[in-house]
């Protein structure tokens, strides 16, 4: 094993641990749920936003019809869970209703927790690949990766959470999650992703946030009594992940 590889998985212990601690810092305020959930909202349409559909759009270059390749794959994540909600028909829909998901609701939070294990696993997976390219560029996407993996352990814990899913399994998938960058930087030491692929699972994948942020967790931190605090979380949400974007960048 070569320094450069050496330095990827270090790295990605890192990152591990940047997971960890988002994903500890979501449970241990965790009873203050409302703004949790506006935060997690704010922090995933920040993460849609500043970082998935820019990756996604710089990675692949496919078109059809004159439309990017990646925002078409948005689309289909988007109308993805939508289709699985209304088929399951357990999605809610009623403010007074919110919180009462069933137990088939359930399998949108573990496919949803399974695409972020998966996004992680590509975040390591990037920083093998990018160390394999050269040190500058490899240690580079580290940083990028270390910064918002905080959010992505944020997101892995409260998300199961919403969806029925008890604390230890949602700890289990936090786990899942902080362990990922780790096999995908020993992964990206020794094959190769096409860039054209990787970017339309994330441009997928965003579609997938963005709806989960907008259909399901803001109506449900919204609930209720009208409140300016969970507002201004879910905009430090958003202005959270722009700050890392640009520290990243």
């Amino acid at each position: 094993m070569s320094d450069a590889d050496r330095m990827a998985i270090l790295l990605a212990l890192v990152s591990m641990c940047s997971t960890l601690v988002g994903g500890f810092v979501a449970a241990r305020i965790g009873e203050r749920k409302r703004l949790v959930l506006g935060l997690a909202a704010g922090v995933m349409l920040g993460v849609v936003a500043f970082d998935l559909l820019p990756d996604a759009l710089a990675e692949s270059h496919d078109e059809v019809a004159g439309v990017p390749g990646a925002l078409i794959a948005s689309v289909v994540g988007f109308f993805t869970v939508h289709i699985i909600e209304q088929e399951m028909a357990v999605h809610v829909g009623h403010e007074h209703q919110f919180g009462a998901h069933t137990h088939g609701f359930q399998s949108v939070g573990l496919f949803a927790a399974g695409g972020l294990i998966f996004h992680s696993m590509l975040d390591g997976l990037s920083i093998g690949v990018g160390f394999q390219a050269g040190t500058a560029l490899g240690a580079s996407l580290a940083i990028a990766v270390i910064c918002h993996d905080f959010a992505d352990g944020f997101n892995a814990f409260t998300i199961p959470t919403l969806y029925g899913y008890a604390r230890r399994r949602a700890v289990a998938l936090l786990w899942l999650d902080a362990l990922a960058p780790v096999v995908g930087a020993l992964i990206g030491t020794l094959i190769h992703v096409p860039a054209t692929l990787a970017g339309l699972y994330l441009g997928y994948f965003a579609g997938f946030l963005l709806y989960l942020a907008t259909s399901d967790i803001l109506p449900e931190a919204h609930a209720g009594t009208p409140s300016r605090w969970v507002l201004l979380c879910t905009i430090a949400g958003a202005a959270l992940m722009f700050a890392v974007s640009v520290l990243s960048h």
